[in-house]
């Protein structure tokens, strides 16, 4: 028989063997441990916030040190939403070079790239691309950077994303795709350019696979 005990925050399980005071030698064992992690991840980000790079250096550094991907406790941000928001390409590629996740989202499921997708901040697209972030990656409604660049209009985010691989017919949680709206924009001519025309290539490139028809 397995029962599970709570000290804090730390949730232990232990047989009747062993009984509560193994659980709470676990808890005494793993509470400092975690308000260690807790403490170098506030810190990090802390400083990633405060632009202190040789501090930052310092800590990604230490042999083993896993803080590269620490979120905040409150908002499940990363220190990579944190650089993106400020439309910082250095730290960007800084980050990324260390180990950095492009992928993690916050609570909200809200990407780096969707970030920087929503500012329009095509630069930092692409280096969160190139630095191997998921371009259909969507927030918790759904959609994708490229239904949200749609929605704002954003003409030049759109031909980016689309030569990157997004897909046009990837559906939102209402069932919606980036063409589908696309053709409700009125005089969204040039999106719905885009969009053909990345199908076209998409064609070329599907048909140059299988080589030439005899």
């Amino acid at each position: 028989m397995r029962k599970t005990c709570e000290v804090g925050q730390v949730k232990l399980r232990f047989g009747t063997r062993y009984g509560l005071a193994g659980a709470l030698a676990g808890a005494l064992l793993a509470g400092p441990l975690a308000a260690q992690n807790f403490s170098e991840g506030y810190e990090f980000l802390k400083a990633v916030q405060d632009r202190e790079g040789a501090t930052v250096t310092e800590m990604l550094n230490q042999p083993g040190t896993v803080i590269a991907n620490s979120r905040d406790i409150t908002s499940g941000r990363t220190a990579m939403h944190i650089v993106v928001e400020r439309r910082d390409l250095t730290w960007i590629r800084f980050l990324h070079s260390k180990g950095t996740n492009p992928d993690i989202a916050d609570k909200k499921g809200i990407t780096p790239l969707l970030i920087a997708s929503n500012l329009g901040f095509l630069e930092g697209v692409e280096a969160l691309l190139e630095a191997g972030a998921r371009v259909d990656q969507s927030n918790a409604a759904g959609e994708t950077p490229l239904i949200s660049s749609i929605h704002r209009r954003d003409v030049g985010m759109v031909r980016l994303l689309l030569d990157k691989g997004a897909n046009p017919d990837r559906n939102d949680n209402s069932g919606r795709s980036a063409r589908d709206y696309a053709a409700l924009i009125v005089g969204g001519t040039q999106i719905m350019d885009a969009i053909a025309q990345a199908d076209a290539e998409r064609s070329d490139d599907a048909q140059a696979s299988y080589g030439p028809s005899f």
